[in-house]
């Protein structure tokens, strides 16, 4: 039996999922979305982790999906079952209440490219490239690219990205607010270890409300984010962790929040 096609492996408080297709540069087939959803459910329940870090072995993050499996597919209903696994993996990205950070190392494309975007954070090697691939193969986006890539960009530089299905680099990815941050091959592994860590040591409770309500504002009304504000403070004031960092702050000193 060969190796899976997702890796999970667990430093501390950090988790990392690697994708691991690399000779097809971690496209998404039948198996490795499967395996992608089991990483993903197995990470997200571990009271352990506090962020989870996505990536791809070898020279890709994702390609997208594998074009060999797809035109395999001979059924509507299959078709249907593995977009559909597909949503639920960007589902679960977004849902989670936990800060996820896409580390992109190489080509992220189409599925690929809605995956990074589902992430709370993006870091990207400078030759990274990114493309909503789908036009030039006859499909339309899926993995929530459509909810996503408007989000990122807004409408028209949507359209355009998705008409075209032209591969933009990381510096215009930079630009276009698609990454946070753009790093030397060598520098990105340490820089987004770094920030994972940081990330760790905050507040779980806190980070996961915001994370709740930041992906959903875009729906929701000032008056509804308002309410939303109120009850989870109210319930954030409450928590050991806000205690703990009032004190470390009156103290000088950095908090241990422990996500209670």
């Amino acid at each position: 039996m060969g190796e899976k096609t997702v890796l999970l492996e667990k430093n501390d408080a950090i988790a990392t999922i690697t994708l691991n297709r690399p000779k097809a540069m971690n496209s998404l087939n039948k198996e490795l979305v499967d395996d992608l959803l089991e990483a993903l459910e197995k990470a997200g329940n571990d009271e352990e982790v506090r962020v989870i870090v996505l990536t791809g072995s070898g020279k890709a993050f994702c390609a997208g999906g594998d074009l060999f499996y797809l035109v395999s597919i001979d059924n509507t209903v299959e078709a249907r079952n593995f977009i559909a696994k597909a949503g639920k993996i960007v589902s679960l990205i977004m849902n989670i209440e936990k800060p996820f950070i896409a580390m992109v190392n190489g080509v992220a494309a189409g599925a690929g490219f809605n995956l990074a975007l589902a992430c709370d954070i993006v870091y990207c090697a400078k030759s990274a490239r990114f493309a909503q691939s789908f036009a030039k193969v006859g499909l339309v986006p899926d993995a929530g690219g459509m909810y996503l890539l408007p989000k990122a960009v807004g409408t028209h530089k949507a359209k355009e990205l998705m008409f075209t299905a032209d591969l933009i680099n990381s510096e215009t990815a930079l630009n276009l607010g698609v990454v946070n941050q753009v790093w030397a091959e060598e520098e990105l592994k340490e820089e987004t270890y770094k920030l994972a860590a940081r990330l760790a040591k905050g507040a779980p409770v806190a980070l996961g409300a915001m994370k709740r309500i930041i992906n959903r504002s875009c729906e929701l009304d000032l008056d509804s984010v308002c309410l939303l504000e109120t009850d989870l403070q109210a319930l954030c004031m409450q928590t050991e962790d806000h205690k703990e960092g009032v004190q470390a702050f009156q103290e000088k000193r950095e908090p241990e929040f422990k996500g209670i």
